[in-house]
Order: structure tokens, then sequence, then C-alpha cells
């Protein structure tokens, strides 16, 4: 891999994929993508000399931020942690070279034992296929331990959300982990400042834009980088279009503008029910 000298200006396309699958559950259909979907959109990047970095190289902690980033970086990341990562997304990645970030709910793991929390959605990774993408050069980064909505829950919930799940995956992988994913992609300045005292340096939501130039440059602005959204309604087209970084296409503008508003409802929900508690 070249590493530039200066720092990449471009705008970083960071892809959000959950399940890769045939006949996903109905739970997880509007977020799923076809094996062979995902292999020709792992090609696509190939072939347009796109290079995946992990999530961490845009740290300023522990990651190279922009100025190491090579030539034509793209973020491959999954969240929660589904079995079918292992079964048809790491044997692509693996034989073109490419690594990935897979962001793991702990508690929904098949063989969470006296840790399972929540309530998956479908087959998920065990805790030897979490170390088998380990060893294969997949980063492994938090994304809660029961999958909640980080920003409605209250302080002690949240820290014992954050650290449970960055507790279990260093003890079973060994290593320091820095990286996580907000469920649903819900955060608030209350849920960021949990998440940087709980060690975590670098966290992503979805917001469905490029990531900007500069970003990992600046700490302020690495709890909240910006992912898109790559599902079943992704033409090879518009993965084109966000491959080559030209801005947000017209079909994401709608998901961005609905994910604002309900920002809104969520944060007055929240407000009046701990309003009402104090009661």
């Amino acid at each position: 891999m070249t590493l530039r000298s200066t720092p990449w200006t471009g705008a970083l396309p960071v892809l959000m994929y959950h399940s890769i699958s045939e006949r996903p559950p109905k739970e997880t259909a509007a977020l799923a993508v076809t094996p062979r979907a995902f292999a020709a959109q792992m090609r696509l990047l190939k072939e347009r000399g796109r290079t995946p970095v992990p999530f961490s190289a845009l740290s300023p902690t522990t990651g190279t931020s922009t100025a190491g980033l090579p030539e034509r970086p793209v973020v491959i990341t999954f969240d929660d942690g589904y079995a079918d990562f292992h079964r048809h997304a790491l044997p692509v990645l693996d034989d073109l070279g490419f690594t990935a970030t897979v962001f793991v709910t702990t508690g929904w793991l098949a063989d969470a034992g006296p840790d399972a929390a929540g309530r998956p959605l479908d087959a998920m990774l065990t805790w030897s296929q979490v170390r088998e993408a380990a060893a294969h050069g997949i980063e492994l980064g938090g994304h809660s331990h029961s999958h909640p909505q980080l920003d409605q829950l209250g302080d002690a919930a949240l820290r014992d959300e954050l650290a449970r799940n960055k507790e279990l995956l260093e003890d079973r992988l060994g290593r320091a982990v820095t990286t996580m994913a907000y469920p649903f992609g819900y955060s608030s300045a209350r849920v960021r400042r949990a998440v940087r005292a709980a060690g975590y340096d670098t966290a992503c939501a979805v917001a469905n834009r490029l990531a900007p130039a500069g970003t990992g440059a600046r700490a302020g602005d690495v709890l909240a980088i910006p992912r898109l959204t790559v599902g079943p309604r992704t033409t090879p087209e518009l993965f084109a279009r966000v491959v080559e970084g030209a801005g947000v296409p017209r079909a994401y503008l709608r998901e961005r503008a609905f994910t604002k508003g309900y920002a809104v409802v969520r944060r007055a929900r929240y407000g009046a029910r701990k309003a009402a508690r104090r009661v």
C-alpha cells in the first residue's frame, strides 16, 4: 500500500452493510445485500482503484487520519455481527485482500451464553468466528451489548452498555477495541461524551453522506463519522456513483431528511420521559 505524504482531500465513502444473504428474514430484509451483489460491489471497488482501510484509520489517536490514507481510500463496515458475514462476505474480502470493520453486538452472538442480551434478528456470529475474522485482518469494533437506542437510556444503563460491550470484545480478542457504531445510528452529545469516556476514540453514525475531507484530522469530528447505507435498493449505477465520491446521489436525500426529522421527534420523547420521572 502506497501512502501519501500530504493529506488526502477527497470525500471519503464509508460504506455500511448489515446482512449478506440471499433469503434474509423480514427483520433484516430492508438492509440485506445478496452475496452476488456484494461480490460485484467489491470487484467494482477493486476495478476503480479503491483501497479499503479499517475504520480506525480515521482516528487521530490510533490511526493515520487523512494524512496517511492511500490514494483512493474506502471504508467497508458491517453492523450487528450476522453469521452470513463469515459465510458470504469474509471469503470475498479475503480473496481480494480487502480489510473491513465489523461492529459487534456482543449480547447477540450465537454463543453469548450467560452474557446473552437483547433479541437477535437473524443467525449471529460465534466468538470463534469473530476471532477468525480478526485473524484474517478484519477489524472488530463495538456496537453496544444488547443493541438498544443508546440516546434513550439513562446514564447508568448507557455506561453499562458501552463498557460491557468493549470489555467482552477486548477480553475475547486480546487487543484494544477503540472503534464503535451507534445502534440504529442514533446518538446525542450526551451519548458521544459517554462513548469517549468508555475509551472509544472513533465512532460512526449513518447520516447517508460522504465523510468530508479532513475527517480524522480533528478530535471533534470522529465520534459521528457519516456512512452510506448499502442495501437491496443500491443499484450497480448508484454504487458506482458512491464509489467515485462525487457527492451524495439523490437516492439518499429522502433518507437523510427522514432521519433528521425522526431524530427531533425522538429527542423530544426522551426529554418528556425524563421530565416525567422528575415529577
